[in-house]
């Protein structure tokens, strides 16, 4: 089984280094009972200028870094979509989640009828105070992790009927940061 971090590099600076380690060296140990800590910064020789995708392929050990140039891919809506999908730890495997998606835009995967993540990022969504993040994600996302720890979110349990109490929502994962999204109400079908 492979797993996956994707880490942003910009201009050759390693982005939100500390949650990318935290979360490889807590699935190496959770799957692989891998108690040696890698520190990916030892690993990583980022290109110094441009946007880069830092692909990382590991399972006890790194098995493949990549450096992919990085063009943000625009997503304005999004469908509800029911799923038992099991994604705790980030597998290169993606099949289930590109499924998922289909010939959607993107969607936000409900599970056990709560809101979970999209297929590519986390999600939080904005009440006129706060924004709140799925209390169960299907991800615990680097971004998310970071933002949680400033306590910038808070975790709640969301239902889809919920939705229309929210007047923004965001999506969060390594590479595009916190991207909010204005005026819900029309961009996320039911």
């Amino acid at each position: 089984m492979q797993l996956l971090e994707t880490i942003k590099i910009e201009d050759g600076e390693i982005k939100n280094l500390y949650w990318h380690n935290k979360r490889c060296n807590s699935s190496r140990f959770k799957l692989f009972n891998e108690k040696k800590e890698l520190k990916l910064e030892k690993h990583i020789n980022p290109p110094k200028k441009g946007l880069y995708r830092c692909r990382i392929l590991y399972a006890k050990d790194i098995e493949l870094i990549e450096y992919i140039p990085y063009t943000y891919r625009t997503i304005d809506s999004l469908k509800v979509i029911q799923s038992d999908i099991e994604y705790s730890h980030k597998y290169a495997n993606r099949e289930e989640l590109d499924r998922l998606r289909g010939d959607y835009n993107e969607v936000i995967i409900e599970k056990d009828g709560l809101i979970t993540d999209t297929t590519i990022a986390n999600i939080a969504f904005y009440n006129g105070l706060n924004w709140i993040t799925p209390k169960k994600p299907l991800l615990k996302g680097t971004m998310r992790e970071n933002l949680l720890h400033k306590n910038l979110l808070t975790l709640k349990d969301i239902r889809k009927e919920e939705l229309v109490n929210f007047s923004h929502f965001a999506l969060m994962n390594a590479m595009i940061g916190f991207q909010i999204k204005k005026n819900i109400n029309g961009r996320i079908e039911c």
